[in-house]
């Protein structure tokens, strides 16, 4: 990941840790073109349409300001399986035996390709959450249709 793309994701995910503190779980995506345009939806996991619509939305905002990269970060329960990862909504319910919470995230450059990868974080005994640093996926993924940017990636790749 090239610099530029680090920035714009750590600035973005940084947004999203402090709506998760305040108790919010937004998605979240910064789209750096002709200027960095920040935008976010609060039902974004509630189901696949409403995940398409916003990522059509940003993907039309991406075309309006030219962006050449951007940083979709969503707030998700995993569990890690051995050959898989299973992925859901946050909720207000205690976790399941092997879930963590965490920031599932997607970054694209136009000249350096993308990127995936997770920010986990646990939670104090008050609620308040405790984030870890990045982890980059890197070993070869294909992640499942729905991954949170996916259909933002696909739009703003047509035709280049």
């Amino acid at each position: 990941m090239i610099h530029v793309t680090e920035v714009l994701l750590r600035d973005v995910t940084g947004r999203l840790e402090r709506a998760i503190c305040e108790r919010d779980c937004p998605a979240m995506v910064a789209l750096q073109g002709d200027r960095t345009l920040v935008l976010s939806d609060y039902d974004y996991l509630r189901d696949d349409p409403t995940a398409q619509a916003f990522e059509h939305r940003a993907a039309d905002k991406a075309q309006q300001i030219h962006a050449v990269r951007f940083a979709f970060v969503v707030p998700q329960v995993w569990l890690f399986a051995p050959d898989t990862v299973y992925g859901r909504a946050v909720a207000n319910l205690p976790l399941r035996e092997g879930e963590q919470e965490l920031i599932a995230w997607m970054s694209f450059d136009a000249d350096d390709g993308v990127d995936y990868g997770y920010l986990p974080y646990v939670r104090r005994p008050s609620g308040e959450p405790v984030f870890d640093d990045h982890t980059v996926i890197t070993v070869p993924v294909q992640p499942y249709d729905e991954y949170p940017g996916r259909h933002l990636l696909r739009a703003l790749t047509q035709g280049r």
